[in-house]
């Protein structure tokens, strides 16, 4: 049974490099690169992650079925031989029934649907293979982290190694020290079961980590000279787009080496993904601030509690934390514009719910309202190593413009306090529910890798782990639709206004196409194939 699956024709066509004496092979590989098809040299990468933009892997079928598959490495170097999986003699899965994933099994991007809907987009589901293109023996795999800290990173770093040690049976894992530079810095550490057996239970990552640093010839260089043919590459949109570019200039020389992503960001802002991992211990974690901030406005009068959450481009944190916690009066995020003066600003709102309870709670995402901060204390301009503007702490000047205004209108005496809980947040250990993701994401990505796939990213899509090309999640960042149902939840949880108005929402809308169904924006993540974003537009004197 086995080998008949192995070499079947599907999984021979698959992956191996198409030909165009294959019968069908202009019609199913027409969106193939052409260098993939036909063998000719592919054009060498830039150094700068952000330059290249790779061809993608596309199969389409009946009825509207279309599949963004990711490479294999029997796409550039044909005839690898194959291996039966170490899994088959593994105590542990022995009692496991139907434990290898069908090669023809795929994830649907989308899975409410109309009767009429085609199939849509899929994507290879995750799991292990019946056969690998990798022997247990030869095996050198490398495992780095980049960009900002994230609750898991400890977790996802033991879960390879020991994936890769207890499931396969390798026993050669290198550490990748601070970041990409690590690769050509040389700053390595081995890694085993026994040297990350406790690493879970810490915050941070035990590799290090840094923003910037990549040049792909160095790193590819000294992957080459290491002999290292598994690389594992865990950080954000740009981490990812960097592994994109790794591994294109690993196809331009031909290696033998799988490059495996796995996407890291606690803003949740990464496109196509259910989640990332980090966000549940994020939302739980800021929990704590907020209670806090919550005892202190309580506990004086006109007492305001302001915390200010992560979110520099995306208010995920902050709408789910407001949304767990019940007690917040007012939620401030990026997609959300607001303004402070006049009939149906902020200072109203505020001055409103002080007279109604005596106190009140805000939590603002950093990167909130600031559009609104004097061109004097902007630092629009100015990127970090990372190329993520550097913002100012919005929070802390609302907090600072709500004391003036009412000192100007001299009504009452507010007690303010303000928490800014960011680095705590992120530097915590995960939580139960992100253990057990983090531990399912490092096996997936542990089992593309040893079947031979590469250039890809493991992450779960509608509850099913699968293979998405780098393209996917590097192509723009997911961010909370403030016309889906989950933003009205909140609004109607915290009974703050909108701050836009329904006008407005509308005008910016496009009209030639169609709006997204409200069942495929019912988890809060995904409104349908465009974002509805409303053009609000604030005037000088802070008025919509």
């Amino acid at each position: 049974m086995e080998s008949a699956i192995a070499s079947s024709p599907i999984s021979l066509l698959k992956h191996t490099i198409p030909s165009d004496s294959r019968p069908g092979f202009n019609k199913r590989f027409a969106s193939f690169p052409s260098a993939v098809a036909d063998g000719s040299k592919l054009r060498a990468p830039s150094t700068r992650a952000a330059a290249v933009t790779p061809n993608m892997k596309v199969v389409k079928g009946e009825a509207g079925y279309v599949l963004q598959d990711v490479p294999h490495i029997t796409d550039y170097i044909p005839d690898l031989p194959t291996y039966p999986n170490p899994l088959q003699t593994n105590p542990a899965y022995s009692v496991v029934k139907q434990y290898f994933v069908n090669i023809d099994d795929t994830v649907a991007e989308n899975i409410v649907v109309h009767k009429s809907s085609p199939r849509g987009v899929h994507f290879r589901r995750a799991g292990p293979r019946q056969r690998v293109y990798f022997e247990s023996d030869e095996v050198h795999a490398c495992i780095v982290t980049c960009g900002g800290l994230c609750p898991g990173l400890n977790t996802v770093i033991r879960e390879i190694v020991c994936g890769l040690y207890q499931i396969y049976g390798v026993n050669e894992v290198l550490g990748i020290s601070g970041g990409y530079r690590g690769f050509y810095a040389r700053n390595t550490v081995n890694l085993t079961p026994k040297v990350v057996n406790d690493i879970h239970k810490r915050g941070g990552t035990i590799l290090g980590t840094s923003r910037g640093g990549h040049d792909t010839m160095k790193i590819v260089d000294s992957i080459q000279d290491r002999g290292i043919n598994q690389v594992y590459i865990i950080g954000g949109d740009g981490t990812q787009k960097g592994a994109a570019v790794i591994y294109e200039e690993i196809r331009r020389r031909g290696l033998k080496v799988s490059v495996a992503g796995i996407p890291k960001t606690i803003d949740n802002d990464i496109p196509v993904i259910d989640k990332s991992f980090g966000f549940d211990t994020a939302v739980e974690e800021a929990q704590r601030a907020i209670n806090a901030a919550h005892v202190e406005a309580e506990s004086f009068e006109n007492g305001i509690g302001m915390v200010k959450l992560m979110g520099r481009y995306s208010g995920f944190i902050a709408m789910y934390a407001t949304l767990a916690s019940r007690d917040v009066d007012c939620c401030l995020i990026p997609e959300s514009p607001f303004y402070l003066e006049g009939p149906g600003g902020l200072f109203e709102y505020v001055e409103k719910r002080l007279k109604e309870n005596g106190h009140m709670v805000v939590v603002v995402a950093e990167g909130a309202g600031q559009e609104l901060l004097s061109d004097a204390i902007r630092s629009l301009d100015q990127k970090d190593a990372s190329g993520n503007k550097v913002l100012q702490d919005v929070g802390l000047w609302i907090a600072q413009q709500i004391k003036e205004y009412f000192k100007r209108r001299n009504k009452r005496t507010i007690n303010l306090k303000y928490i800014d809980p960011t680095y705590m947040i992120r530097a915590v250990p995960s939580n139960a529910s992100d253990n057990v993701y983090c531990t399912l994401l490092a096996q997936s990505a542990v089992h593309g890798a040893m079947a031979g796939y590469t250039g890809f990213t493991v992450a779960p899509v509608n509850g099913r782990h699968s293979y998405i090309p780098f393209q996917r999640i590097t192509e723009r960042q997911n961010k909370v639709v403030i016309t889906d149902r989950m933003w009205a939840r909140l609004l109607s949880s915290t009974n703050q206004p909108s701050f836009v108005r329904t006008v407005d929402i509308l005008e910016g809308s496009n009209t030639e196409e169609e709006t997204p169904s409200a069942a495929l924006a019912e988890n809060g993540f995904y409104s349908g194939d465009k974002q509805i974003n409303s053009p609000v537009k604030i005037t000088g004197d802070g008025r919509i």
